[in-house]
């Protein structure tokens, strides 16, 4: 009996790590139609799979077991097995999908831009389940970490949509700066954080009364902000400074810039580790990655991945 619980121990460990977390960072690549896998050990590229037409936006299940990436030119989502990093399938998602983010059930919210909508998908399915009309050139997505509202950024009419999840109503239009580009949310909420490229500046939101409560201009007149996203401990707020080729560090608080983290040409997307240690920036006209030491804000290591690197998720 005891070698018998010792093997059920020894099998359960083995499916527990099937589904480990393997650190890897995956990086789109719109112009080599391609993802490059990043060691989260070494820092190396190990490998890069082929998905399609210019991949975009990019994101991991809720379980970890599946990648997902927007093939914008294709119209689709492909879908790649994080255990073999297969390709699996691909799934039509609207015209254009550029951008878009998982929700904690497993749906994926995508923006539409060619359409003026948002659209939401089952992955695992590839079905439909809804679609929300916003304003012009749809791009960020961003989901409150209770799942209960969905902000979709539209370009050309200068807002923020918050949709409500289930109801996949909108509950407030908020006119934020020129050409808003990302938005994420607080842990509790509360408070969204939203780039705006055209008017280079951030813009600090309230949740609970949906209106602007601070903004502030990032530290170049030619600065064009992208993504933006909160270290763990929501001390400081981090903004891809596009044109500006720097990654903007600034008081989640006051809005008030700390620093400018020099990368490479035109940076877009932003992630962070789980541990909250590094910021990895992909620098689209380099076509590098660059890894930012968070406890000092420097960077610590610049790779070469695929030819205009857009997107960037860690599986952590």
């Amino acid at each position: 009996m005891k070698h018998l619980i010792t093997l059920s121990l020894i099998l359960l460990a083995g499916v527990q790590l099937a589904y480990a977390a393997s650190g890897r960072i995956f990086v789109t690549n719109e112009r080599s139609n391609d993802i490059s896998v990043i060691n989260g050990a070494t820092l190396e590229v190990e490998r890069t799979i082929e998905v399609g037409d210019r991949p975009r936006g990019i994101g991991i299940s809720p379980d970890g077991t599946e990648l997902y990436v927007a093939v914008s030119e294709e119209n689709v989502i492909a879908v790649v097995d994080l255990g073999t990093l297969e390709l699996l399938r691909k799934f039509e998602a609207g015209s254009d999908p550029e951008t878009f983010a998982v929700h904690p059930n497993g749906n994926i919210y995508i923006s539409n831009e060619d359409d003026a909508k948002a659209s939401v998908f089952d992955p695992r399915t590839g079905e439909q389940l809804a679609e929300i009309e916003v304003g012009l050139e749809p791009e960020g997505v961003a989901i409150s970490p209770d799942g209960r509202y969905v902000i979709i950024t539209s370009e050309s009419t200068n807002m923020l949509h918050v949709i409500q999840v289930p109801e996949h109503t909108i509950a407030a239009n908020i006119l934020v700066g020129a050409r808003p580009r990302a938005a994420t949310f607080t842990q509790d909420g509360k408070t969204v954080y939203s780039t705006s490229e055209i008017s280079g500046e951030v813009k600090k939101v309230d949740m609970t009364t949906f209106e602007v409560v601070a903004a502030q201009k990032i530290e170049k007149d030619n600065a064009k902000p992208k993504d933006v996203l909160l270290n763990k401990d929501e001390t400081k707020l981090y903004v891809a400074g596009g044109r500006a080729n720097k990654v903007v560090v600034m008081d989640p608080e006051t809005l008030a810039v700390r620093k400018g983290i020099p990368v490479g040409k035109r940076v877009w997307g932003l992630a962070m580790a789980k541990d909250g240690s590094r910021v990895f920036s992909t620098d689209g006209v380099s076509g590098t990655v660059s890894v930012i030491d968070t406890a000092k804000d420097e960077v610590i290591k610049t790779i070469e991945v695929g030819k205009f690197p857009w997107g960037v998720v860690i599986d952590d």
